[in-house]
């Protein structure tokens, strides 16, 4: 049987690559799964829990010797050293900027999966590590600087005086972006954003964030082809430094998130900007293991400058909510390994024709397979053609400004025709119900799409006054008036049963299953 190993990641790092619960997941899968002593410790997982899941507690050297090492950093010299020829490594190896460190893997005979190396598409979105981790690191850079600043997010009214909401602004916004939006203003700050990638503003608004554009006067924003954002032109970074110094200046709180695969992490605010804030502001930047964003932040630390700002170079954020990100880091080697394991028997089935996991493979059979071939995906919508043999619909005929005119004087002939030779008190319901109809017709032709559900109600209620009319009038004896009543409350009652089934089916879409 194949064994899995899980083994304790090198002081610092709080997370491990398997919980208890996904070690069990694992077992399902047909592997034998063994776990080094207190490799979870750090994350809140006691071995007990790890042996309750079935899988046994043994020593470093037997769970760096199995046949599948699940780790979350990159190994360093020493455990490479630990790893069995033939064996598979699986964690966060940062190919690209890691080339001793892959051939020091395809040296030692073993095939690398790297789970930052996953493409962007649909079906690999659930290993997607990159993402799952910059959604906890968003949300805790958000609580980082609510620990630094020295009041509220959210404003407040007081009987001691009024207090301000802080001001947020978060540079990018990516999956790390969007979960420090999401968080700051949920704590009742303003925020907002910038993006170089102008389909982002519908998610930003969408989490209580406003977006910032950069105006870059004679040049067309390209949407992103694959969710990243790119290299911007010199007139936009001009731009973009401006709005940065004047919100710099503004605001309380800054978040960066920006970076570019592949290169180093742009400079998005300088010195300047920096002194230009205010007394006890903090800035968060989260892009500082990768050159930084900020000047003068410092990868891994706390740096107050002279003027009383807060910079966090934190590259740990992820790991700082460890119980949280070993089990999304581990459900997503979960997800890897069931994609490997097609028959769950316990034994892994590579298919290099497998976009996904010919990207995640970074060395094989003693070679580096770095880079994968391109994938080609697109977060851009797709563009609105039309083809020549689309039909189009002939063009509707409008009647012409005398035609209505001459159906208008028509109708007001035929009231008063209608009016006067009608016995009392017919001519006045012909008069109330013409009215009706045309004041009707311009009320609710201008009610918004989003009013419909409310609209509904009400004729309801107008339904229920026609049923009341009416069975006051069922009574008369008349056959042709208890006719027309019968009539009315009959529709009158489809119209309100109707409206209160369709009422609650639509409210039911916005129910969850457990309250349906």
């Amino acid at each position: 049987m194949t064994r899995i190993g899980i083994v304790t990641e090198q002081p610092g790092e709080t997370r491990v690559a398997a919980t208890p619960q996904t070690a069990a997941k694992l077992r399902a899968l047909g592997y034998d799964i063994v776990v080094e002593t207190s490799a979870g410790h750090e994350s809140s997982f006691p071995d007990a829990s790890y042996e309750a899941s079935g899988a046994a507690i043994v020593d470093r050297a037997t769970a760096w010797g199995s046949d599948i090492v699940l780790k979350v950093a990159a190994p360093t010299e020493a455990e490479i050293a630990l790893l069995q020829p033939g064996a598979t490594l699986v964690g966060v190896l940062a190919p690209a900027l890691s080339p001793d460190l892959l051939a020091a893997l395809a040296a030692r005979g073993v095939t690398a999966l790297a789970m930052d190396a996953v493409p962007r598409i649909s079906r690999a979105q659930s290993m997607d590590v990159l993402s799952s981790m910059a959604n906890i690191a968003g949300y805790r850079a958000v609580v980082e600087a609510a620990n630094e600043f020295g009041r509220f997010f959210t404003g407040q009214v007081t009987a001691a005086g009024k207090v301000p909401p802080a001001k947020v602004l978060v540079a990018g916004a990516g999956v790390a972006g969007l979960a420090a939006i999401g968080a700051a203003s949920s704590l009742g700050a303003i925020v907002r954003a910038t993006d170089p990638r102008p389909e982002v503003a519908d998610q930003v608004a969408s989490i209580g964030g406003t977006y910032l554009d950069v105006v870059v006067p004679d040049e067309a924003k390209e949407v992103s082809s694959d969710g990243y954002a790119k290299a911007t032109s010199a007139a936009y970074d001009t731009a973009a430094a401006k709005l940065y110094s004047d919100q710099a200046a503004d605001v309380d709180i800054v978040i960066t998130t920006a970076l570019i695969p592949g290169r180093a992490a742009p400079r998005l605010l300088t010195a300047a900007d920096v002194a230009s804030m205010k007394p006890g502001s903090v800035v968060v930047d989260m892009a500082a293991g990768q050159g930084g964003n900020v000047e003068g932040s410092v990868a891994g630390e706390r740096v107050v400058t002279e003027n009383g700002v807060v910079i966090l170079g934190y590259t740990d954020l992820a790991g700082r909510l460890p119980q949280q990100a070993s089990q999304l880091y581990g459900t997503n080697l979960l997800n890897l390994m069931t994609l490997l394991t097609p028959a769950k028997d316990g034994t892994v089935v590579y298919d290099e024709n497998d976009v996904v996991q010919r990207s995640v493979t970074v060395t094989r059979d003693g070679a580096v397979t770095w880079p994968p071939p391109a994938v080609q995906v697109s977060a851009a919508p797709a563009a609105k053609t039309q083809t020549a043999a689309t039909p189009v619909a002939p063009e509707k005929k409008k009647l012409s400004a005398g035609a209505k005119s001459g159906l208008i004087a028509a109708g007001i002939a035929a009231l008063f025709l209608v009016c006067a030779i009608s016995p009392p008190p017919l001519p006045q319901h012909f008069l109330v119900l013409t009215l009706s109809v045309v004041i009707g017709f311009y009320v609710i032709g201008k009610v918004a799409h989003s009013l419909h559900t409310p609209l509904m109600s009400i004729t309801n209620a107008i339904s229920g006054i026609i049923i009341v009319g009416a069975t006051t009038q069922i009574i008369v004896p008349n056959p042709l008036v208890q006719t027309l009543a019968a009539i009315a409350v009959l529709v009158a009652s489809i119209n309100i049963f109707g409206g209160f089934a369709v009422t609650r089916r639509m409210l039911a879409m916005f129910q969850k299953g457990d309250q349906k």
